[in-house]
């Protein structure tokens, strides 16, 4: 696919980021360096940890390189000329496990300017002078090839823009994007946390946090319930055998928890891996049933020097869940079904867990334990289309509510040249048109995206943009006929004969973590009150006032409200500035003459000053804020 003139730019930049980095470190070797969505990077081996210092080194140099004019040259060769031009220039570490990822037939090119030559596809900007607006940004760990197990090299983040301008409004939205990291507002408001001890990707909520994550769950729970969902509890842990059934394994093998197996004895074996001769061996050891089991499975009836590779599809035993829709399955098809009974609809606030590398977890992000508001919706094909807009409906109420009114919509198809999805051409065509007329309800633009269905059916996305401007992916509606026929589901229909239902899948807010972690980063930590884990705080300017504050604190705690009081003895201003910087929604101070009028001082987040108000109106209006879920007044 062609590269945009803006893709071009930083592609070229990030090879004339090449090009200053062997100018100050010759002996660096590279790997790759590719434009991406917001900018460029390169992936650099060097034996020495690069600084900050370094960075605004390299920047200086790349200036000159710019400066200097370069053009960028195209050259086409053969594979073997390529190995040569690598060898020759001393970068064959990486660049010629490169060049053989490059298939037979493909053209092999390299593109140079100045003194640099890479390996490249393409396309660059004609001069290194094009490049007007660039900025390096960071340097990162980054495995090689994504893969742990591989070497660590340094990447070096930057990104560039066809102007100044569009460059220095880029930088000032990094710049809040850093004030409004959910990483540090968690740390400082005290919402989660994460612990070495308990491990990494795995979410610990606080009070504070739980009071945000509870209150969300809360408010999908009432619309749930409007909508005529069931709730049901499922385990953490199912047998290995159902996720064989549904697909999840092997499909999601290498992005699951290691399978625990019953059988100890025989899971170390298979785990460790062993010739034949010492497998049997080991296994009479331990009894000769356990030796019959291990031939039945692997095949291996006679002792030889092959090795038998570690294979968990060889092993009963049971596995943490990554997905609920299987055991949602299974109560679904616990009893009899008749069409009158459906649609059934399922809903479940259940925790999932996958094995994602160390490197790409981030905050609560990207985990390793996360729950879904997750749901699964089992239909007759005429019900599809009304239940898909009853589902795409909820994610808009929910979106609604919390401000984020900023979407786009993207309906993932299957790749018809790729052997990744399962099922039915014919009912993967119904499923693909059900998504596609749903989305049209929805009244806004949405785009067509293929190779972004799930495995086992298409999916409608909903991609929010946030107050500055980026980008999520939450909420996501699926519909599927393949689980209901890997699992044989059926119903009765009118006409007394078993019919296979279709399924829904739907997740508005798709993991608590992320969308909470994404809630603090749209909102910087002010959250409304009605979701706030703190709604208002009692600042007396005196001890002389403690007895009214006390009054208070009892009537409000009484009508509901989350409230504390501030009983330092510091003055008035200090006591302000904490419930500032902790972003209590409302600060009501209290003085002489609030206790004689029977009112408070109002100051909150979102209006300032707002004076003195009776407390009884004050609490009226903060019950009726949080009932209705309001969103805080812009100044």
């Amino acid at each position: 696919m062609p590269m945009t003139p803006l893709e071009e730019l930083r592609h070229s930049c990030s090879h004339v980021l090449a090009t200053a980095v062997l100018r100050l470190f010759p002996e660096a070797k590279l790997d790759i360096g590719p434009p991406t969505e917001t900018g460029f990077y390169y992936d650099i081996d060097i034996d020495r940890k690069l600084t900050t210092e370094d960075l605004a080194r390299i920047e200086a140099e790349m200036k000159k390189v710019i400066d200097e004019n370069q053009p960028f040259l195209r050259k086409e060769v053969s594979r073997e000329e390529a190995a040569e031009i690598i060898r020759k220039i001393g970068q064959e570490r990486y660049k010629l496990g490169r060049l053989a990822d490059i298939p037979a037939g493909e053209a092999i090119s390299f593109y140079q300017n100045g003194e640099f030559i890479d390996l490249c596809a393409g396309t660059h900007v004609r001069y290194t002078s094009k490049i007007k607006a660039y900025k390096l940004l960071s340097i990162a760990g980054a495995y090689h090839r994504g893969d742990e197990h591989n070497k660590q090299l340094q990447r070096i983040y930057g990104t560039a823009f066809a102007t100044r301008e569009e460059l220095a409004q880029h930088l000032e939205r990094l710049e809040q994007a850093k004030q409004r990291d959910h990483r540090k507002l968690g740390k400082d408001l005290k919402l989660f946390v994460i612990d070495d001890d308990v491990g990494q990707g795995l979410i610990l909520w606080t009070p504070a946090g739980s009071i945000i994550r509870q209150e969300l769950q809360n408010f999908i729970s009432e619309e749930l319930r409007k909508q005529g969902y069931s709730q049901v509890f499922t385990p953490h842990i199912g047998k290995l055998e159902l996720y064989k059934t549904s697909g999840h394994f092997p499909y999601y093998k290498e992005s699951q928890f290691s399978p625990v197996i019953e059988n100890e004895s025989l899971a170390r074996i298979l785990k460790e891996g062993c010739s034949c001769g010492e497998m049997m061996a080991r296994l009479e050891a331990v009894s000769g049933r356990l030796a019959e089991q291990v031939n039945q499975r692997t095949g291996k009836t006679t002792i030889g020097p092959e090795r038998v590779k570690p294979d968990a599809q060889l092993l009963d035993g049971f596995l943490l869940k990554p997905m609920n829709c299987p055991h949602h399955i299974k109560i679904f098809s616990s009893q009899p079904r008749s069409y009158r009974d459906l649609p059934v609809r399922l809903a479940e606030f259940g925790t999932v867990y996958r094995w994602e590398q160390s490197g790409e977890l981030n905050g609560m992000t990207r985990v390793r334990g996360f729950t879904q508001d997750d749901a699964h919706l089992f239909c007759t094909e005429e019900q599809v289309g009304p239940e898909m807009i009853g589902c795409l409906a909820l994610v808009k109420v929910i979106l609604t509510t919390l401000g984020m009114t900023d979407y786009r919509v993207r309906v993932g198809l299957r790749d018809p040249d790729s052997a990744k999805y399962t099922g039915d051409p014919e009912n993967w065509d119904k499923a693909e048109a059900a998504c596609r007329e749903a989305a049209k309800t929805l009244g806004v633009p949405f785009t067509e995206e293929p190779g972004e269905a799930a495995f086992y059916g298409p999916k409608i996305d909903f991609v929010v943009r946030d107050v500055i401007g980026r980008e999520w992916q939450l909420g996501t509606v699926q519909v599927d006929y393949n689980l209901p026929a890997r699992f044989d589901l059926s119903y009765i229909g009118a006409d007394n004969q078993p019919h296979r239902p279709v399924m829904i899948h739907r997740a508005p807010f798709g993991s608590m973590e992320r969308f909470c972690g994404v809630l603090i980063e749209h909102f910087g930590g002010d959250f409304p009150a009605w979701l706030a884990p703190e709604q208002a705080r009692l600042v007396p300017i005196s001890d002389k006032v403690n007895a009214y504050a006390e009054e208070l604190l009892a009537l409000a705690k009484a009508a509901g409200v989350r409230v504390t009081l501030d009983s330092h003895s510091d003055k008035l201003g200090a006591k302000i500035r904490r419930a500032e910087l902790e972003k209590v929604p409302y600060t009501l101070v209290l003085g002489g003459k609030e206790a004689e009028t029977r009112s408070v001082s109002v100051r909150s987040r979102s209006r300032g000053d707002e004076g003195a108000m009776p407390f009884d109106a004050f609490l009226e209006r903060l019950t009726a804020e949080a009932k209705t879920r309001a969103l805080p007044a812009k100044r």
